[in-house]
C-alpha cells in the first residue's frame, strides 16, 4: 500500500514538474518522503499493534484456561474434600466402637482377674464333688446289683409271699410279714416262718462283709400283758427271736443286731385291718458299708 502511495505522488509531481515552479517541487517531493516515512510508521505501528493483540489472546486464553482448570480444581478439591470428610467420620465411629470393645474387654478381664481366685477355689469344688458323685454312682450301681441279686435268689419265696425285698431310704430291705412268722401277741416263730428264716440265712451267708439289722413292727393296737407292758416291747422281743434264729442257721453274730420300733415306722395308715397287717412285720436292711455311706455335696 506505501508503494502505491509514492508511485501517485511522484506521478503527480512528475506530470505538473513543467507548470510548478521549482520550489513548489521541492516542498511537494518533501511532503511525500514524509508521507511515505508516515506511511513506512503506520505499517509497522499496525504490525506491532497486530502483535499486541495476538499476544494479549494468547494471554486471555491463558488465563481463561487457568480459570477453568482453578474452577475444575477447586470442584474436585469439594469432592475430595466431603469423601474425606465421609472417611473421617466413618473412621471416628469405628474408632469410637474399638473404644467401648475394648473398655468392655478391659472390663472384663479385670473381673476375670478378679474372680481367678474364686473360680479356681469353684473348679476345685467342683471336681470334688465330681468324684464324690462318682464314687456315689460306683456305690448305687453296687447296691442295684446286689438287690438284683437277692431278687433273684428270693423269687421262690416272693413268688409264694413269704416276703419282699423293697429300698427304704436307700437301703435294702427284707420284709417279712409277720402273719408267716408268729401268731397275735406272740414271739415264738411257727414252723413255716422257721422255714423262711432258714432260707433268708442261707441267701445272707453269700453276701460277704455284710451287717444286717433285724427290727420288729406293730400296728397302732396297744398290747398290756404281762409279758410286754407296750408294743415297743413286743416288736423287740420279735427281732430278738428271728436274730437268734439266723444266727442259728450260721449268719455272724458279729454283723447282726435286733431293733424295736413299735407302733412308729408304719409304711401305712393304720386305718384299716389291711394296712394293719402291712405294719406288723419284720425287717432285715442290709446295713450299707462304709464305702457306701458317700455324702453327695450339695450343689451350690
Amino acid at each position: 500500500m506505501k508503494h502505491r502511495i509514492a508511485l501517485l505522488l511522484l506521478s503527480a509531481l512528475v506530470a505538473s514538474q513543467a507548470c510548478v515552479p521549482h520550489d513548489r517541487y521541492d516542498a511537494a517531493l518533501k511532503d511525500a518522503k514524509n508521507a511515505h516515512a508516515s506511511a513506512d510508521k503506520l505499517t509497522a505501528d499496525l504490525a506491532s499493534a497486530r502483535a499486541e493483540i495476538a499476544r494479549l489472546n494468547d494471554a486471555i486464553k491463558a488465563a481463561q484456561d487457568a480459570v477453568d482448570q482453578r474452577d475444575k480444581s477447586l470442584a474436585e478439591g469439594q469432592v475430595s474434600a466431603h469423601d474425606l470428610q465421609t472417611k473421617l467420620d466413618d473412621s471416628t465411629a469405628q474408632n469410637e466402637q474399638l473404644r467401648i470393645e475394648l473398655e468392655r474387654l478391659g472390663k472384663n478381664a479385670d473381673a476375670l482377674l478378679a474372680e481367678k481366685g474364686t473360680l479356681a477355689n469353684a473348679l476345685a469344688e467342683a471336681k470334688a464333688r465330681l468324684e464324690e458323685l462318682r464314687k456315689a454312682q460306683a456305690a448305687a450301681d453296687q447296691r442295684a446289683a446286689l438287690f438284683r441279686q437277692l431278687a433273684l435268689k428270693f423269687q421262690k419265696m416272693i413268688d409264694s409271699g413269704q416276703l419282699k425285698i423293697k429300698l427304704r431310704e436307700g437301703r435294702m430291705v427284707i420284709e417279712l410279714a409277720n402273719d408267716v412268722l408268729f401268731d397275735s401277741g406272740q414271739t415264738v416263730v411257727k414252723p413255716e416262718g422257721q422255714k423262711a428264716i432258714a432260707q433268708v440265712a442261707t441267701v445272707l451267708r453269700g453276701i460277704p462283709n455284710r451287717r444286717y439289722q433285724v427290727a420288729g413292727h406293730t400296728d397302732n393296737i396297744p398290747i398290756q400283758t404281762g409279758r410286754f407292758r407296750s408294743n415297743w416291747d413286743l416288736s423287740t422281743a420279735r427281732a430278738v427271736e428271728v436274730v437268734r434264729l439266723l444266727i442259728a442257721q450260721g449268719l455272724n453274730p458279729e454283723l447282726v443286731s435286733a431293733a424295736g420300733y413299735g407302733e412308729f415306722d408304719p409304711v401305712a395308715p393304720n386305718d384299716t385291718p389291711q394296712n394293719r397287717a402291712k405294719n406288723r412285720r419284720i425287717e432285715i436292711t442290709l446295713q450299707p458299708n462304709i464305702d457306701e455311706l458317700v455324702a453327695v455335696p450339695e450343689a451350690k
